[in-house]
């Protein structure tokens, strides 16, 4: 066998490999799917190890539908049991840590699965392909060691950003620190007594980025309604609202560890520090939540 000859069977030998690679397969629970980078040895994820990956969804007609590379925040999902047979998590559970794959799920399928109408971007019998690359798999406690860790990293990081933007406006000698970290700095005091724990408020506000770009507000509309204690708005309201009085304004400068904290939410994206102008209109008593009860998630 000469050289050409050698050159051109490694070149098929290459070629079967690359095509075998990205082949579509099926497995026996009727999943379609195409593996594109796989190690053997790395660290598959297990039932309840929380995975973090990029996705990009597409329905049958190759339109995309979410793209996490663009949104600037990965998935993290933790690995629950497939719901159904030729599910998104049975794949996942066949990824490990830098693995990137395809899924081809049948969108009649799975939306009967969730019990839920077929969306009008996506056709009868059409399929959906989930587009994955694996940063992580962690269990539970390195999770939260993690999250654990970087939110110490984080406080000190925001606490310098929060430093620089009062100095750079003039506002040192205004700001009330907290013990949180949370600054508060007043506008009109208010009268009476401070509202606390358990008691219903009405607000009007307007949140904003440091860079004065303004990203929610009711103001000219209905006064929003909540309950202190209740897990009804981010850590950082609760608090603030306790520092003002009935008619009292002010500006609420909030770490992202009191707000949203290291995940993107809708237009705001994840470590920010945010600026809320708080004004009180109101507040009646009520009861104050009893010790130990859940405090549901922060949702403004």
């Amino acid at each position: 066998m000469n050289l050409k000859t050698i050159g051109y069977a490694v070149g098929i030998t290459i070629l079967a490999a690359a095509c075998n690679k990205y082949r579509t397969q099926v497995n026996e629970n009727g999943l379609k799917y195409q593996l594109f980078d796989h190690d053997d040895d790395a660290r598959k994820a297990k039932l309840g190890d929380i995975m973090s990956f990029h996705l990009v969804l597409k329905n049958g007609a190759d339109s995309t539908l979410r793209d996490t590379y663009k949104e600037g925040t990965p998935v993290k999902m933790v690995l629950q049991a497939p719901p159904f047979k030729g599910s998104f998590e049975e794949g996942l559970a066949m990824l490990a840590t830098g693995d990137s794959a395809k899924f081809m799920i049948n969108a009649d399928t799975l939306f009967a699965k969730m019990m839920q109408p077929l969306p009008p971007m996506i056709k009868k019998g059409s399929e959906l392909t989930f587009t994955v690359k694996v940063l992580s798999v962690l269990t539970s406690e390195e999770f939260q060691k993690q999250q654990s860790e970087s939110g110490v990293k984080q406080k000190t990081v925001d606490a310098k950003i929060i430093e620089d933007y009062l100095a750079k406006n003039n506002l040192k000698g205004k700001a009330q620190k907290t013990a949180s970290g949370l600054y508060y700095i007043p506008e009109v005091e208010g009268a009476g007594p401070n509202p606390t724990q358990g008691d219903n408020v009405k607000a009007f506000y307007s949140g904003q980025f440091l860079d004065g770009k303004e990203f929610d507000s009711n103001k000219g509309k209905e006064p929003l309604q909540l309950t202190i204690g209740a897990g009804m708005v981010i850590p950082g309201w609760e608090e603030g609202l306790m520092l003002m009085k009935k008619g009292g304004k002010g500006t609420l400068i909030i770490p992202s560890g009191l707000a949203y904290g290291p995940e993107t939410y809708g237009p705001i994206p994840g470590n920010s520090v945010l600026k809320f102008e708080m004004e009180l209109i109101d507040f009646s008593k009520g009861q104050a939540p009893q010790p130990g009860a859940p405090a549901g998630p922060p949702t403004r």
